[in-house]
């Protein structure tokens, strides 16, 4: 459902308590105490038939007897009676419900069906309902202490979401101590309805917000979640801990790719293309929360390391070597300043050794220097007491210095009593303080972390040099057939022929029945074949002694397809044999990879890459990741496996072969965008020879799908069915068809070719080149939120891009803002018009219903469009500009006038 009445539940004017009470240590007490004791400046409605009056205010029986309009209602009744409730809340107009009490669905079958009476209750209401089984929400802008949680947070500008309920209350008791505020603080509970993807949505709108840290213990409505989170991500960082492991499932998968995906790698690979940092222990996620709410971003992994006992210092380097990363070298103008502070014996190096007497000048001085330094990006400052020093001094000098500092500043202060009272400067200071180097430099390095991860999500992929043909006919055929017959594995040659269809080389695969027929093939091939077991009921071949390689003579080919079948039947007697395959034996490759599709029940279908060959189950050398994939994310599979550093190494695979597998794989992403079908596929080895890619066996799991293609990915792919020719201005003939990530540099073309008036009319600026980030967030975009369609001049050799229409959703979906931008050179030829009317027709079967923009009043061609489309014009008072809006809920030919 969105955001939609989340507002409401986070900036109530008015809240029912319904089980409100004056007992103690009652879940109803306690959530009239925090809402009365935090100052909530709105209405608070007491419900509890049992009382006239509670907290010095009129109680009522019921929802329905406030006489007054309600935003919110809290729970805190019996979990039985929740349905009834929520059914008077939605008669009553509420616009949203936390419902605290347990006993959902984590205690069985009769929970679970109380969960699903409230939903039913809810649905089409526009009723929202976060929990149950939760500890209630807090929001510090607006005073809002919703929960049963034993104090109020500092306010802050983190937001933090739980389902677990004691996490929500550590992380609180724990922040209290050491000064760090939050914004929002939320415990989802079960997530009968609102989910992570919601309050992600929500939260990342808000500008009071920096940040959003997350405990996550499963996600629901994954497509939304990575949706939300890719779009959010780009600007504020996102940190989760994900607990729970691998289902056992995975281990009875019926391929090698099936083995090898496991659950957490999966969730590890969303995150990843989600732009979120995933941390491991709840440590790891309090000392990342604490550096997020007390430090600006890093801009790099530069660490400068200042202490009093060099051993702390060789223990911070050696955690940041856990991390590929050493310290930054000093440069000579830095080590020159430091030189004139330090006593002749410093180490001259970094870490900067102070030595154990250093003081309190020593130590402002040379945290002085390293703010001043141009090369570095973060400072780590570790004190020991020696005795010579006094711990407490030195921090509250440090803290007065450091109130404003330009990077991320953290501190190890190490001991016991003695180093408390330092500390508790530090924290008063918003200064994080550490037990051990290693704990910081990890929370560092999860931060700098996050930084990658935005320059990775901004980075623009290389454009392929022609567009991919994909045969899909006959893939759909293939599966169509083997799903009829009740063939769910496909043998070697319907498996290849399949990978053929879209693109993908095989070697050529012949099935004989008979020993005659073995031979027949093996001499129209050519010597030496291979020849292998033809059955579904053998899902790897080896296991049943199934294969023969190096066969040179008609005599080796009658012998080898006698051993074959004995052996096979030797180990599975039961099983169905069609035969052997016969393929040419081609020369020893230089690499064996596998390449695979394993559907996950939850994410759908994850594209594996890895070493193949008999090193796949040894090695497990491989990485996984989301179709549909382009070059850059393709490579960036590729980069993560220890095979793809040896390619990389070998001077006889150059960019070349870097460049076929990267396209193999994004052919396989397409197959397995394009077909919900695929539960598991094998092609294992994918062998490399002389600037050569084969697929030298494969194997295919398919099964009938409920869910139609693309709504089985998790990521919008790109939709095909939005591309078309078009001719206008009477004989310009274009390709309209939706951007994509690889339309950077037509974009930078397109952008070149503009005049000063033209890029202020779109841009309402006077913008004289496209930043990186701005490439990105034109053409990286999430075809579920945004409509963007561009149109192209097509020549022999290339693409020319003359003009781009959008239709961009806002905070509530229905609603969206639109832009047009067309090359000066090709006004006035009804370009822009064309892609705005297709933009608003997509539109409307998106379920928009409104769409608006802003038209400076000068821009007089815009204004003229606008009234051609049907748009409304109103003039902004007391402003230079004209809003244009459209109603989407009209009959469909008013749209196209």
């Amino acid at each position: 459902m969105g955001v939609d009445n989340l507002d409401k539940i986070f900036q109530p004017k008015s809240i029912a308590v319904i089980g409100a009470s004056e007992k103690k240590e009652s879940v109803g007490f306690d959530i009239m105490r925090n809402l009365i004791n935090g100052k909530f400046p709105g209405n608070i409605y007491p419900v509890n038939p049992s009382y006239k009056a509670l907290w010095d205010k009129q109680s009522y029986a019921s929802v329905a007897e406030i006489d007054s309009m309600v935003d919110l209602a809290v729970v805190a009744v019996p979990i039985a009676v929740a349905p009834k409730i929520v059914n008077e809340c939605v008669k009553s107009g509420v616009g949203g419900v936390v419902i605290i009490s347990a006993g959902g669905k984590e205690t069985g079958q009769k929970g679970k069906e109380i969960e699903n009476a409230i939903k039913k209750e809810a649905e089409s209401s526009g009723i929202r309902v976060i929990g149950p089984n939760c500890l209630g929400i807090v929001c510090t802008k607006s005073n809002l202490n919703a929960s049963f949680a034993g104090q109020m947070p500092i306010m802050g500008k983190m937001a933090f979401i739980s389902q677990s309920g004691a996490i929500c209350s550590s992380i609180l008791d724990l922040s209290i101590k050491e000064q760090i505020g939050f914004s929002y603080f939320v415990s989802v509970g079960s997530m009968l309805d609102v989910d992570f993807g919601d309050m992600i949505d929500f939260i990342g709108q808000d500008p009071n917000v920096g940040s959003i840290v997350m405990y996550v213990e499963n996600l629901t409505n994954l497509r939304y979640f990575m949706s939300a989170a890719r779009a959010v991500s780009r600007i504020k960082p996102i940190i989760a801990l994900k607990s729970g492991r691998t289902r056992a499932g995975a281990a009875a998968a019926a391929s090698h790719t099936g083995a090898l995906a496991g659950e957490d790698d999966i969730y590890d690979a969303a995150f990843k293309r989600a732009g979120i940092v995933r941390v491991k222990t709840f440590e790891e996620l309090f000392d990342c929360a604490e550096l997020l709410a007390k430090n600006p971003h890093p801009s790099g992994p530069g660490l400068a390391i200042i202490t009093n006992a060099g051993g702390l210092g060789v223990m911070a380097v050696d955690a940041l070597s856990d991390y590929g990363i050493e310290p930054v070298a000093l440069s000579a103008e830095t080590i020159k300043k430091l030189d004139k502070e330090l006593p002749s014996y410093w180490s001259h190096s970094n870490p900067i050794d102070l030595i154990g007497d250093a003081d309190h000048e020593r130590y402002l001085n040379t945290v002085k220097i390293c703010i001043e330094a141009p090369e570095i990006n973060g400072l780590l400052v570790i004190l020991v007491p020696q005795g010579l020093n006094d711990p407490a001094n030195i921090a509250k000098i440090l803290a007065d210095f450091l109130k404003n500092h330009p990077f991320p500043v953290f501190t190890s202060w190490l001991g016991g009593p003695g180093v408390e009272k330092g500390r508790q400067f530090l924290n008063d200071a918003l200064i994080p303080t550490f037990d051990t180097p290693e704990r910081a430099v990890r929370a560092f390095m999860d931060l700098h972390k996050h930084s990658k991860n935005i320059e990775l999500l901004q980075e623009t992929p290389a454009r392929l040099p022609g567009k991919l043909q994909f045969d899909r006919e006959s893939a759909s055929l293939i599966i169509k057939q083997g799903i009829e017959t009740g063939h769910f594995l496909l043998n070697e040659v319907e498996a290849k022929s399949l990978l053929l269809s879209y693109g993908i080389p095989v070697n050529r695969t012949e099935i004989a029945c008979c020993a005659e027929e073995a031979v027949q093939k093996a001499q129209q091939l050519g010597f030496p074949v291979a020849m292998k077991i033809c059955s579904r009921d053998v899902v790897h071949k080896t296991s049943v002694n199934g294969i023969r390689l190096d066969l040179n003579s008609v005599s080796d080919v009658e012998k080898s397809y006698e051993d074959i079948l004995a052996s096979c039947l030797s180990c599975k007697p039961k099983a169905k044999i069609d035969g052997v395959t016969i393929q040419p034996m081609l020369k020893r490759p230089d690499f064996e990879l596998i390449l695979g599709i394993k559907k996950d029940r939850e994410f759908g279908p994850v594209i594996l890459f890895g070493m193949g060959g008999v090193m796949t189950e040894i090695l497990k050398d491989r990485a996984i990741a989301f179709p549909p994939l382009n070059r850059l994310l393709a490579r960036r599979l590729m980069e993560e496996t220890k095979v793809y550093r040896i390619l990389k190494g070998q001077a006889a695979h150059n960019s070349t072969d870097l460049y076929l597998i990267e396209e193999i794989l994004i052919r396989l992403a397409q197959l397995a965008a394009d077909f919900p079908e695929i539960e598991e596929l094998d092609i294992n080895p994918l062998i490399l020879t002389d600037n050569s890619v084969c697929a030298l066996d494969a194997r295919v799991v398919i099964k009938q799908s409920g869910t139609k293609a693309p709504m089985h990915l998790i990521i919008s792919p790109y939709p095909n069915q939005n591309e078309s020719h078009i001719s206008v201005g009477g004989n310009i003939n274009l390709f309209v068809r939706p951007i994509r990530p690889e339309d950077a540099s037509l974009i930078e073309e397109l952008f070149k070719t503009l005049s000063p008036q033209t890029i202020y009319f779109r841009f309402f600026a006077p913008i004289k080149n496209i930043s990186a980030s701005m490439l990105a967030r034109f053409t990286q975009i999430d075809y579920d939120r945004e409509i963007a369609l561009v149109a192209i001049l097509e020549t022999e050799n290339d693409e020319k891009m003359i003009g781009v229409a959008r239709v961009i959703t806002q905070r509530n979906p229905k609603h969206a803002e639109f832009a047009v931008l067309v090359g000066d050179s090709w006004h006035g030829k009804g370009i822009g018009a064309t892609l705005l009317r297709r933009c608003l027709n997509i539109g409307k079967d998106h379920g928009i219903e409104k769409v608006w923009g802003t038209v400076l009043a000068e821009n007089t061609q815009m204004l003229a469009m606008g009234k051609k489309l049907g748009f409304k014009i109103e003039r902004v008072p007391d402003e230079n500009e004209y809003q244009l809006i459209i109603d989407l809920t009209k009959p469909y030919d008013d749209i196209n006038k």
